[in-house]
């Protein structure tokens, strides 16, 4: 069982910005900027330490939370999603004139009890 998935439309873009770019991550803070919005970055470009969880591997790309916000979002399945518009952040999309952003649900009792032993 996966806690992340990612669109078609998501992929598409991803994939676009790992040729452009090289080996990515993704990281959601929760901090400034675009609040929680999941960021991709060069894979280097983002300290990561002890703090940050990794919830999935999405087409090869890491996907970092930091443990606080995972805190919040424990209880539910993620999905990487990616729409219209300048997002406010430093994330590789916003210069597409796209921004990643999450769609998510509860798990379901079968997912929790998985997560949770």
């Amino acid at each position: 069982m996966e806690r992340i998935a990612i669109t078609e439309a998501a992929t598409k873009v991803l994939e676009q910005l790992k040729e452009k770019h090289g080996d990515l991550i993704f990281h959601q803070s929760g901090g400034c900027c675009d609040g929680s919005a999941p960021m991709v970055f060069e894979k280097g470009d983002m300290y990561l330490d002890e703090s940050d969880i990794l919830l999935g591997i999405l087409n090869g790309v890491n996907f970092y939370m930091n443990q606080d916000q995972f805190e919040y979002w424990k209880h539910t399945h993620l999905t990487v999603d990616v729409t219209e518009g300048r997002g406010a952040s430093f994330s590789l999309e916003i210069p597409l004139g796209l921004r990643f952003l999450i769609h998510s649900r509860l798990l379901t009792e079968e997912e929790e009890a998985f997560f949770n032993s």
